[in-house]
């Protein structure tokens, strides 16, 4: 039993070790859906954004940040769930993006998240966007879509036509 709280850079390092349940090379803290850490009254309080609303993962992924933080010690834990700001793919930290990369998942290109304009969201999300995704592992930027959706919602497939393997690219929101 604990009996000094943690510091908040001690507890952010621990939730950095929190791998998403949907692509475990990458934490809770890259993917930039844990918003604020901070002590109240003696409970740590965890913000998490999810992805989107109906994102499957979401359970689990408190699931195990609470689990993470009471193997530590942490005896009084409340997880908020925060949906304003909506969570965007801007969030996912460069090293995250480096991590989505070395796996084979071609991570979400900087600026294309959604800005709340509708024309280019709406080209975006129907596949009207000059969009150039580039091959996870080669580098090409010879690829074309697949599909809108690939292994999960927040992915889509595509396939390099220079080196002709298929990926997934992270899809921007």
């Amino acid at each position: 039993m604990q009996t000094t709280l943690p510091s908040i850079a001690e507890v952010w390092g621990w939730l950095a070790a929190v791998p998403d349940p949907e692509i475990p090379v990458v934490s809770v803290t890259d993917l930039g859906i844990v918003r604020d850490v901070r002590w109240h009254d003696g409970t740590l309080v965890v913000a998490v954004t999810p992805t989107y609303s109906g994102c499957p993962a979401t359970a689990f992924i408190d699931l195990a940040i609470e689990t993470s933080l009471r193997a530590r010690g942490v005896e009084h834990v409340r997880l908020e769930r925060r949906l304003s700001p909506p969570w965007t793919t801007d969030w996912v930290t460069p090293e995250g993006r480096e991590k989505l990369r070395a796996y084979g998942i071609a991570p979400p290109i900087d600026g294309t998240a959604s800005d709340g304009g509708t024309a280019a969201r709406a080209a975006r999300l129907s596949g009207r966007s000059n969009l150039t995704v580039a091959c996870p592992r080669c580098g090409s930027g010879a690829t074309e879509r697949i599909s809108q959706f690939g292994s999960t919602p927040c992915k889509a497939s595509y396939r390099c036509t220079d080196c002709l393997e298929p990926f997934d690219y992270f899809k921007c929101h």
